[in-house]
């Protein structure tokens, strides 16, 4: 095992070991990681090797820079985001906020809200069943928490449905936009989740405050009432560095609703 580790390359092997001192406590959240200069005399390496293994962590998440004050030790904890518990109906139907069940009692914000009528893209008529040149109601979010960008989401609902009702604000209302869908008599009984990931956008990045290097996640969930009518379409971005995902559930689940009809995203 040794050799094999002395064949890689040193940069990886200067980042194995900032990682495995890290991990150990040695350096804490906000803690400054050795500089270049520092990584350069203790392990006799070039400027480059250095560089290299600095960026190694970043990308990973695991650090990041500061603008002339060096690198540092990621002082965000990441996000858990318990997939089944947070869409539970004692969540939203009790005037909660679906992010309750993740967050605890962190500071969330949601900084940018647009909401729009649109003619939705193709994919996202055929999961919602409708004709192409029907007019969506469009709400696009930005979530920020401990002052750090880490989602970015877009939802989609059938304009027949929603019109008039407070979906089409900026603010939903307690439990938000599935409390309202259960007051218009489309309460979600069923969820599906989608999951992908992909390297960001130049776009994705700025928005989500994102170190190079870093993947995204991409959860695309569709909203069903007890008929079977797709209500929602929500798009999602997260920061991978910035979430854990937790799924929890029994053994035997029973099936109620077919497979997906389409891909919600064609990227």
């Amino acid at each position: 095992m040794a050799a094999t580790d002395d064949r890689r390359p040193k940069y990886q092997r200067i980042a194995d070991s900032l990682r495995e001192a890290i991990q150990s406590g040695e350096y804490g959240p906000g803690d400054r990681l050795p500089g270049e200069n520092d990584l350069m005399a203790t392990h006799g390496v070039a400027r480059m090797t250095a560089r290299q293994a600095l960026g190694a962590l970043r990308d990973e998440g695991i650090a990041e820079a500061r603008k002339g004050a060096g690198v540092f030790v990621r002082a965000f904890r990441p996000l858990r985001r318990r997939g089944i518990q947070r869409l539970a109906r004692d969540q939203w139907g009790n005037g909660r906020s679906i992010w309750s069940a993740d967050i605890d009692s962190r500071p969330l914000e949601v900084d940018q809200v647009s909401v729009s009528e649109e003619t939705a893209p193709e994919h996202i008529s055929l999961v919602l069943d409708l004709p192409a040149e029907d007019v969506t109601c469009v709400r696009r979010r930005r979530f920020v928490l401990d002052n750090k960008p880490v989602l970015l989401a877009t939802s989609y609902l059938p304009l027949s449905v929603v019109a008039g009702s407070a979906i089409t604000q900026k603010d939903t209302g307690p439990g938000g936009t599935y409390a309202r869908l259960t007051e218009l008599g489309y309460e979600p009984v069923h969820f599906r989740e989608e999951i992908r990931s992909r390297m960001p956008s130049p776009d994705e990045m700025t928005q989500l405050s994102m170190t190079p290097g870093t993947p995204v996640i991409l959860i695309c969930r569709t909203a069903f009432t007890d008929q079977g009518l797709p209500v929602e379409v929500n798009e999602m971005t997260l920061d991978a560095a910035s979430y854990v995902l937790e799924y929890d559930f029994d053994a035997n689940p029973k099936p109620t609703f077919p497979a997906a009809a389409a891909p919600a995203d064609p990227a």
